[in-house]
């Protein structure tokens, strides 16, 4: 066993923790704890070119939702719009709701289990945030999945977490 972990240890890569459901790409293609926020990309319904950029400010709950050229998005108001809603209701597939919660700062109660439970606690309101990083951030993400497959070393993914990898 010691000898194991010693080898696991030496390695360069580190397992990706799989996703608690099955989550539905098409509508959130990415999204993700990171800035001190739940933020990621949505996917417009009436408009299959146009893509919104989400996120949800931990603790002071603020929210926006606009297009990826900071557009700002027509359901917006004082209480999140739908993209938001989509975007927390992924984040608990993909992470677990008492995670997201957790990240958030929201308190949970004993029934709440969904995106929309998490969005009616939330007691911001609006709040600007660029969506150029966020955006960026989600090309890089589709560029990866173009890299070709190999063995070799590859100088820009050496710090990404490999699949699979069994302790």
């Amino acid at each position: 066993m010691n000898a194991d972990r010693t080898a696991w240890d030496r390695r360069s890569v580190v397992p990706v923790i799989p996703p608690i459901q099955r989550r539905k790409l098409a509508k959130v293609p990415f999204v993700e704890l990171a800035d001190g926020r739940l933020q990621g990309v949505v996917s417009s319904g009436s408009d299959i070119a146009r893509v919104y950029v989400s996120s949800i400010a931990a603790k002071t709950h603020g929210f926006n939702c606009s297009t990826n050229n900071n557009r700002p998005c027509g359901g917006l108001g004082s209480r999140p719009c739908k993209h938001l809603v989509a975007l927390a209701t992924e984040a608990v597939l993909q992470y677990g709701f008492e995670r997201v919660a957790r990240y958030l700062g929201v308190e949970a109660g004993d029934g709440d289990s969904t995106g929309g439970d998490l969005i009616r606690v939330l007691k911001g309101g609006p709040e600007s945030i660029p969506a150029a990083t966020v955006f960026s951030r989600f090309l890089r993400h589709l560029a990866y999945l173009e890299v070709p497959a190999t063995t070799e070393p590859i100088a820009d993914l050496q710090w990404f977490p490999a699949t699979g990898a069994v302790r």
